[in-house]
């Protein structure tokens, strides 16, 4: 009765916003270009971000969708800069928050940005030429950038103003939507039944044996009927068709976060970690399959680290003198981006990227179908086009 008493102001909130647009009270507006949207109901932890790396290396790897002009958009959380941003290399991760100039690093050559602004942000990206007239663009400090043919929306499943051409709902193997609860009982920040509106479900973080009967409890879990396997697809009880993947997260090898990083710690036999992520259990659990972990520090998620945190770090690390230190890829571009960090952190310091990827090669040659089908000019059909700025 006491969850109840405390979900309800929540609960009837996010009901309502959600009946003005779907009555059509409060419009959703398509971008000029096709829009593939990449978001969760969840509060972090389902992968995000490797998932937008993951489609971007898809497409890079694929003849037909490497010669496309693709843009990131994403609201750069956290971030201390205003409007509209395109983050390059080297930005300064209070411009951009951590997670978009982790992807520009990775992928140098694809247009990223960040606006909390979907809808404003997408014509930005197809129209650069706007920045200087808009009040939201005015204050871009790098305004070039070639107009956008597709966009991926990091994060943008909740933005409903913004009406994407192809939504992918993310959702972590270990918490099933159908039995979590909202904030702040559970870690649901949108209504389960938002689950029903998303073209593509990728139940992520699975393990890599994952079999067929767990993948029907899925199915279940989902009020997924008449599954194909050949094309991945079921029925919703709204009656939508949705296609249903399944992702696993991999870690790469670590990489030291600084030039003067020496490879010779990567053969220490133990490790001094800390964390500012969601979740970090798997990242520990990964790290003790190589090192013994001596001392573990976790800050909140999207933590700005201080000069404290950096001092505390240290002391862990000077207590532990033959031990690398490691920590997370997305915790590593807001440490590399900070002044005075002492020789012995530099030195020492080894991120872990991690990698999403599909379980089999069919639910990749699938995947890459729906991409090809929405990207490809011949493939598909233009959408509505968004309203121009009057100035």
């Amino acid at each position: 009765m006491l969850d109840c008493f405390l979900l309800a102001p929540y609960y009837l909130a996010l009901k309502f916003r959600h009946f003005l647009y779907d009555s059509g009270l409060r419009k959703s507006t398509a971008a000029e270009v096709p829009t593939v949207c990449i978001g969760n109901i969840t509060v972090g932890g389902t992968g995000k971000t490797p998932h937008t790396e993951m489609v971007l290396r898809l497409m890079n790897e694929d003849n037909e969708l490497a010669g496309l002009k693709t843009a990131v958009l994403s609201r750069g959380y956290r971030r201390k800069s205003k409007g509209f941003q395109q983050v390059v290399c080297g930005t300064d991760v209070a411009l951009s928050g951590d997670e978009p100039l982790q992807i520009k690093n990775k992928f140098p050559d694809i247009t990223v940005a960040v606006c909390s602004d979907r809808v404003a942000g997408c014509d930005f990206l197809c129209h650069p030429e706007k920045l200087a007239a808009s009040k939201k663009g005015r204050k871009c400090l790098y305004p070039e950038f070639p107009a956008a043919d597709a966009i991926i929306l990091d994060d943008a499943f909740q933005h409903r103003a913004l009406k994407p051409s192809l939504s992918i709902l993310l959702i972590d193997c270990n918490r099933p939507v159908n039995k979590d609860s909202l904030l702040p009982i559970g870690r649901l920040r949108d209504l389960k039944e938002r689950a029903l509106a998303a073209d593509v479900i990728i139940v992520s973080k699975c393990p890599p044996s994952l079999d067929e009967i767990e993948r029907r409890m899925w199915y279940k879990h989902l009020d997924i009927t008449d599954f194909d396997d050949s094309t991945k697809q079921g029925t919703n009880r709204k009656g939508k068709r949705q296609t249903v993947l399944f992702t696993t997260i991999g870690y790469c090898s670590p990489e030291a976060v600084f030039p003067e990083g020496d490879s010779h710690y990567l053969y220490a036999k133990r490790a001094v970690t800390f964390t500012g992520i969601a979740n970090d259990s798997p990242f520990k659990s990964h790290v003790r399959n190589t090192y013994r972990i001596e001392s573990h520090t976790a800050f909140g998620d999207h933590h700005d680290f201080s000069k404290s945190d950096i001092a505390a770090i240290e002391k862990a690390a000077n207590a532990n003198p033959t031990a690398i230190i490691l920590t997370t890829e997305k915790d590593s571009q807001r440490i590399a981006g900070m002044k005075n960090i002492p020789g012995t952190i530099r030195k020492r310091l080894f991120r872990v990227p991690i990698k999403a990827s599909f379980l089999t090669e069919e639910e990749t040659t699938v995947f890459l179908s729906l991409l090809k089908g929405l990207l490809l000019p011949e493939s598909h059909s233009a959408p509505e086009p968004m309203p121009r700025e009057s100035h």
